[in-house]
C-alpha cells in the first residue's frame, strides 16, 4: 500500500512541482493559476488593439501600409502566451505567466513600424529574443542578476508593486490625465469618481481588501468573480457600453456581459510572417540601435519582474535568486523568439502574475493552469471578454499593496542605499516603465557609492550595465546622430 501511495498521480505531481516542499497545495496552485489568468486575460483583448485593428484606418499601419487584423492578433496572443507560460511552469517550475509585453508592443506600434513593415519589426523582435537566450544560456544574464545589490532587488520589487497599482488606478479611470502641464493627473473626472466602471473598480478593491484582511482562502479569486458578477448586473441595468476610445465614462475595454456564443475558431495565419529586411531598408546602424532598445526593454523588465515575483512568492533567497532562475531566464528569452515568429510581439514575464502569487501560487503548476487557460482562450475568446479591465485593475491595486511590505528590507538610514532605492521605486510608476526605474537605480547606485568611498564594493559588471543604461537613456540623440 505504501508503494501505491508514493506513485499515485497526486504524489507524482507533488514531487515534480515540489508543491509540499514550497509550502503549497494542489488546490492553492489551481486557484493561483486561475487568478493569474483572470488578471492577465485582458492582454488577449488589449494586444490586438495596440498592434492590430479591425480596419486599416484605425490600425497601426506600417511603412508600406500593412496592418495586422485584430482577430488574428488575438489568436496568436493567446497561443504564444499559453505555450510560453506552460514552458515556464514545466521547465522552470515557477508561477510566472508570460504574454505580449505592453512596453514592447507599444514601441513596435508607435516606434518601429513607422520605418519598417510589420514582418520586419517582428524580425527584430525575434533577433532580440535570440540575443537574450544566448545571454541567459551563457550565464551572462545571471551574472548581471547576481551583481545587483540586495537592496536594489528589494527596491525593484517594491517599485513593481507601486507600478502595477498605478496601472490599476489608470486602467480603472480612478486616476486620469488632466491634459494640462500641472497637475498632470487627477482623481477621476474633475476630482471625483463619476463613472460606473470606476465605481465597480472601487467595489472590487474594497471587497478583495476585506477578504484578505479576514484571511479568506481564495480571496482574490472570489473578489474577481464577485466583482465581475456585480459589473454584469450593473451593465445590464445602466447599459454603459464600451469606451471605444471615445467615452471616458464607459468600460475601458469590454463591457461585462454574458456571451451570446462561447466557441470561436482561431485564425493563426500570422505565424511565420517574419522578415529580416530591416538591415537593407534602414541600414545596419539604425537596425542595431532598434535591437539594442528591444534587448534592454526585454532584459531588464523581465529581470525586475522575476525578482519581485520570486520575493513575493517566498521562493527567493536573501540575495534575490530562486530555484530554476537560469531556466526561467532562457524560457523568457524564447518568449521573445516565439512572439516575434508569430507576430504576437515579444512575450515576457507578466507583472500581473503577482495576482496569482498573492493567491498562494508557489510552483510551476499554477503556470500550467494559466497556460492551459490561455490555449483554451484561443477557442473561447467570447469568455475572455466577460471580466472587465476595471476588475483586473482592482486586483493589481490590491496586489501592489501586498508587494509594498518588502520595503522593510531596505536600509533608508544609509543614504547611499536610500537614494538609489528611492529612485528605483518612484521612477517605475512615474515613467510607466520597469526598465527605466532599474536603469536610474543602477546609475545612482554606482555614482553615489563610488563618490562616497565604496568603489571596491561595486561589481565591475554593475559599472558596465550602468554605462549601457546611460547609452539607453540617450538613445534618441544617438539615433539622430547616426541618421
Amino acid at each position: 500500500m505504501t508503494s501505491t501511495t508514493q506513485t499515485s498521480p497526486k504524489g507524482a505531481l507533488d514531487r515534480f512541482f515540489k508543491i509540499s516542499e514550497r509550502g503549497s497545495s494542489v488546490a492553492q496552485e489551481l486557484r493561483g493559476g486561475l487568478v493569474t489568468f483572470f488578471a492577465m486575460a485582458y492582454i488577449i483583448v488589449l494586444n490586438p488593439l495596440i498592434i492590430g485593428g479591425f480596419a486599416p484606418e484605425q490600425a497601426a499601419t506600417d511603412v508600406e501600409g500593412g496592418w495586422l487584423p485584430n482577430g488574428q492578433v488575438a489568436a496568436v496572443t493567446a497561443l504564444v502566451g499559453g505555450l510560453m507560460t506552460l514552458a515556464m511552469g514545466l521547465i522552470a517550475n515557477v508561477p510566472f505567466g508570460l504574454a505580449a509585453g505592453l512596453g514592447i508592443n507599444s514601441f513596435l506600434a508607435f516606434g518601429l513600424v513607422g520605418e519598417l513593415t510589420w514582418p520586419e519589426a517582428m524580425g527584430l523582435v525575434l533577433i532580440n529574443g535570440l540575443i537574450i537566450v544566448v545571454l541567459a544560456a551563457t550565464g551572462l544574464r545571471r551574472m548581471i542578476f547576481d551583481a545587483v545589490p540586495a537592496a536594489l532587488k528589494s527596491a525593484i520589487a517594491v517599485g513593481i508593486g507601486l507600478f502595477i497599482a498605478f496601472i490599476g488606478f489608470v486602467d480603472s479611470g480612478f486616476v486620469r490625465s488632466t491634459g494640462a502641464a500641472s497637475p498632470p493627473v487627477e482623481l477621476g473626472d474633475g476630482g471625483s469618481v463619476t463613472s460606473l466602471p470606476t465605481a465597480t473598480f472601487v467595489i472590487g478593491v474594497v471587497l478583495m481588501g476585506i477578504l484578505l484582511a479576514r484571511r479568506v482562502k481564495g480571496a482574490l479569486l472570489i473578489g474577481i468573480v464577485a466583482t465581475t458578477a456585480i459589473a454584469i448586473v450593473l451593465e445590464s441595468i445602466f447599459r454603459v457600453g464600451p469606451s471605444l476610445g471615445a467615452n471616458p465614462d464607459a468600460w475601458n475595454l469590454n463591457a461585462p456581459a454574458l456571451p451570446t456564443s462561447i466557441v470561436a475558431l482561431p485564425d493563426l495565419s500570422l505565424i511565420g510572417q517574419v522578415s529580416f529586411g530591416s538591415f537593407e531598408r534602414i541600414g545596419l546602424l539604425a537596425t542595431t540601435m532598434f535591437i539594442f532598445t528591444l534587448v534592454f526593454m526585454n532584459f531588464f523588465d523581465a529581470m525586475g519582474t522575476m525578482t519581485g515575483l520570486a520575493r513575493q512568492a517566498g521562493i527567493a533567497t536573501p540575495d534575490g535568486q530562486f530555484p530554476g532562475l537560469k531556466r526561467a531566464l532562457i524560457v523568457e528569452g524564447f518568449g521573445a523568439v516565439a512572439g516575434g515568429g508569430a507576430s504576437a510581439s515579444s512575450n515576457t514575464v507578466f507583472v500581473d502574475s503577482a495576482a496569482g502569487v498573492g493567491e498562494g501560487a508557489r510552483t510551476g503548476l499554477a503556470s500550467v493552469v494559466t497556460g492551459l487557460l490561455f490555449l483554451a482562450a484561443m477557442f473561447l475568446t467570447p469568455l475572455t471578454q466577460i471580466v472587465p479591465l476595471e476588475v483586473a485593475a482592482a486586483t493589481l491595486v490590491v496586489v501592489g499593496a501586498m508587494m509594498m511590505s518588502q520595503i522593510t528590507d531596505i536600509d533608508f538610514t544609509d543614504f547611499r542605499v536610500a537614494l538609489p532605492a528611492f529612485l528605483t521605486i518612484v521612477v517605475m510608476p512615474l515613467t510607466y516603465n520597469i526598465a527605466n526605474g532599474i536603469g536610474v537605480g543602477f546609475i545612482a547606485w554606482v555614482l553615489v557609492n563610488a563618490v562616497s568611498g565604496r568603489v571596491k564594493q561595486i561589481s565591475p559588471l554593475l559599472w558596465v550595465v550602468a554605462a549601457l543604461f546611460v547609452v539607453f537613456f540617450v538613445r534618441g540623440p544617438l539615433q539622430a546622430l547616426i541618421g
